[in-house]
């Protein structure tokens, strides 16, 4: 078994992970008889580029306007708490059995989505071993996170978390949610969600069937926040994942 050696920017694991998501099962199926629900984000942005594309309908979507609130370098004016009525939102990507319709929201589609439907929503903090993952909260009530969890937990919707392994953070998300939305703290809320973590090691699993082990981090000149990952497998596996990881590799930052 040979093992080599990969690494990958948070833009190029986006991307991976968008490819993949538009190959899962669960979307597939979604997209064949159900709903399929892309919340607005970064990574979810390539997530919806990937699939609007396999279903020949990406005219008309933009990847740079699809989030509602997003982290920038400190000093620089941020998009938190953008509200999703402003200039250039586009809304959420809703697909009704194989349709996308466009400029919904989830919060026009939350009340009837059912089991078999499939919301993909994205995290800002990631607990990797524990396959667990929560998002910063800026709204009152709690945003498009509430709707989300009311789906997945009162009518079984499968709610799907792509994060980039860039977000990994040590502690329990409960005892961090804690300590960021107690009455003593300001600035966002943090909320775990009870769904199914997506990183760029699953996206390689499910694409190649090679496995993958994240086993150091950073860089400098543009690898700032990437990741260094170790993959082992078949010779047809290995085959595919390097295929994959080249492909991805060029991927230019977020704009």
């Amino acid at each position: 078994m040979s093992i080599k050696q990969f690494v990958l920017t948070p833009s190029a694991g986006k991307r991976l992970i968008g490819k993949a998501l538009a190959a899962h099962p669960a979307v597939g199926k979604a997209l064949l008889s159900g709903t399929l629900v892309i919340v607005a984000g970064t990574t979810n942005g390539y997530a919806a580029e990937e699939i609007l594309k396999g279903q020949g309908q990406a005219d008309g979507f933009c990847r740079g306007s699809f989030f509602r609130g997003i982290v920038l370098p400190p000093g620089r004016t941020t998009d938190e708490g953008r509200l999703p009525d402003d200039s250039g939102f586009p809304g959420d990507v809703v697909i009704v059995k194989g349709h996308w319709q466009k400029g919904l929201t989830i919060f026009d589609v939350a009340a009837g989505l059912k089991e078999g439907d499939v919301i993909l929503k994205g995290a800002n903090a990631l607990d990797y071993p524990g396959r667990q993952a929560a998002v910063l909260i800026g709204h009152p009530q709690g945003g498009t996170a509430i709707a989300a969890v009311e789906a997945a937990v009162g009518r079984r919707a499968r709610l799907i978390l792509p994060v980039g392994l860039e977000k990994r953070i040590s502690g329990g998300l409960m005892q961090l949610s804690a300590l960021l939305n107690g009455p003593q703290s300001s600035g966002p809320r943090l909320l775990p969600l009870p769904g199914e973590t997506f990183t760029e090691i699953d996206a390689i699993r499910l694409l190649s069937g090679a496995e993958a082990e994240m086993v150091a981090a950073g860089g400098v000149r543009g690898a700032e926040g990437a990741v260094r990952l170790a993959l082992w497998g078949g010779e047809d596996e290995m085959a595919k994942a390097e295929q994959l990881m080249n492909e991805v590799a060029g991927e230019k930052p977020f704009e």
